[in-house]
């Protein structure tokens, strides 16, 4: 239970922690290199000691540059996910770019264990489709890989139905999902149909730790939102994450904010 939201009640936050399968990331600051080096210089590593993650959903939002992205390809790393995103059972590499924060992390695991899991990578899912494809073309592997996704090809289908297709045919319930910026494809209407499977699959069991800019997702009731900033990671309300006040503000009155945007 992430302990800086408080807005469960004691019975449902203990029952909650017991089918957690990821309960807290921990940076072994005494065995990094340097603070004044990549990736540990970014903001969101620099200050972090621990991270303790909800039960069900976790937001880590803020700017681009913060390090939000590159503490979470850490855990997944760290958990067994390959860096550029899929299952565990991928081990492909287009283009070895991930930092080794993975090993400088400790993560806390619950006693029970996922029965499922993946990681999604926005900015590298075409890799991921395109591993499928090259999985599926060698003879003697039994059924194609690509079954478990709808067995349509993902290239065959536009950025944003390639995502809602793996949340809708892959992920499973008793799953643990790590997801970077998932709305990146995605338009306002198909985000809300992301939040009502997230939320089918929070009901089955599962547990997500996202990175977005999106404040339709990071909507979702009862979640944990950290924001990354200069001053490291720290525990926000919806209502106060910059995402939520310029979309509120941006809506209530687009005239006037482009009247300041404009202005010589």
């Amino acid at each position: 239970m992430c302990k800086h939201c408080g807005r469960l009640n004691d019975f449902v936050a203990k029952h909650m922690l017991s089918s957690q399968f990821v309960s807290r990331v921990t940076l072994l600051r005494d065995k990094v290199p340097g603070f004044d080096r990549y990736p540990f210089s970014l903001p969101a590593v620099r200050e972090l000691e621990t991270l303790d993650l909800h039960p069900r959903v976790t937001f880590l939002v803020g700017e681009n540059g913060s390090g939000k992205s590159t503490l979470l390809e850490g855990i997944a790393v760290a958990l067994g996910f390959n860096a550029e995103g899929g299952s565990r059972n991928f081990s492909f590499a287009t283009r070895a770019s991930h930092s080794d924060l993975h090993e400088y992390l400790r993560i806390a695991k619950g006693v029970r264990r996922p029965s499922t899991g993946y990681f999604l990578r926005a900015e590298s899912f075409y890799n991921v489709a395109t591993e499928i494809e090259r999985l599926d073309a060698e003879p003697g592997l039994g059924a194609p890989v690509i079954n478990s996704y709808g067995g349509h090809s993902l290239h065959e289908q536009s950025h944003g139905e390639a995502f809602l297709t793996l949340l809708t045919e892959r992920f499973q319930g008793k799953g643990l999902y790590i997801l970077d910026e998932p709305e990146a494809a995605l338009s306002p209407a198909r985000q809300l149909a992301v939040i009502s499977r997230l939320h089918d699959l929070v009901r089955e069991g599962s547990q997500f730790v996202i990175a977005t800019h999106s404040p339709i997702l990071m909507a979702y009731p009862d979640a944990c939102i950290y924001q990354c900033s200069a001053r490291g990671i720290e525990p926000i309300a919806y209502q106060d994450t910059e995402h939520y006040q310029i979309t509120r503000d941006f809506l209530v009155d687009p005239e006037r904010m482009l009247r300041v945007l404009m202005e010589d």
